[in-house]
């Protein structure tokens, strides 16, 4: 009977480990939020991709019946709530827990905030137009900046379920652009430009999620970027990770 493990999150760094675990003689389950997700791992002969929410009872259910021989959590360094399910189902069935942590920016020219409120509350001391590029999830926050409507132009990913939310929530048609990254400087600055952005609002995705380029386009355009702060955690980095699976199943590695 193979090896299992099971890797949880989409992330860049999830999904260049998959690759790098291709030629190992391992059954790998991937789970990632959306059908969008899953859309974007490469087939493998070793991988089954889930795209499905799974709430603690299922995670539980899911260690149970295949045992993997350890979990690692790719989640995006956001999805704190999906990482501290993740952390007790592991702990209640005791398996294996691995964090991959994606390093964060160093600090720069830039506001940091602790979170959403703080942000919103922010923005609503602010006058000028807003750039949000935090996704789609938490859109709802900054309805309550003050005129949003015609303030805010936002970038989420080209998924109609995220477009509806933002329709609904009273986003403008012509302030939705969709589209999926990384971005470039030069792009950055054009959209900034286009919807004559005073400010910039972002997460510390770090380099990885396009945060420099980010950084870089907010200063070429004369824009101010304000940046959501991350809850600090404890974890490994990719390499180590990498290595410690390599240390594992070296001996399953096929020719």
């Amino acid at each position: 009977m193979r090896p299992v493990i099971w890797i949880i999150g989409g992330t860049s760094e999830g999904r260049n480990l998959l690759k790098a675990l291709a030629g190992f003689d391992i059954d790998i389950f991937v789970s990632v939020a959306t059908e969008y997700g899953a859309g974007l791992i490469e087939k493998q002969s070793n991988i089954r991709v889930m795209a499905a929410r799974m709430d603690l009872t299922a995670m539980r259910d899911f260690l149970k019946q295949h045992k993997p021989e350890c979990v690692i959590d790719a989640t995006h360094p956001y999805a704190t709530v999906v990482t501290a399910t993740v952390k007790e189902a592991c702990s209640l069935e005791e398996c294996h827990y691995m964090r991959l942590l994606r390093p964060s920016s160093e600090s720069g020219d830039y506001i940091t905030v602790t979170d959403f409120a703080e942000a919103v509350e922010l923005l609503n001391h602010m006058d000028g137009n807003i750039f949000l590029t935090t996704g789609s999830k938490n859109l709802k926050d900054f309805t309550a900046v003050r005129g949003y409507a015609d303030r805010i132009a936002l970038r989420i990913l080209p998924m109609e379920n995220s477009l509806q939310n933002a329709l609904q929530l009273g986003y403008k048609p012509a302030n939705i652009v969709c589209m999926q990254g990384p971005f470039s400087k030069e792009l950055n600055i054009a959209m900034l430009k286009k919807f004559h952005s005073k400010f910039m609002v972002t997460k510390d995705s770090g380099a990885a999620g396009g945060f420099d380029e980010k950084v870089e386009a907010a200063a070429a355009a004369g824009a101010k970027l304000l940046v959501i702060g991350r809850e600090p955690e404890e974890g490994s980095g990719y390499s180590d990770v990498l290595n410690f699976l390599y240390r594992q199943y070296a001996d399953t590695k096929l020719s």
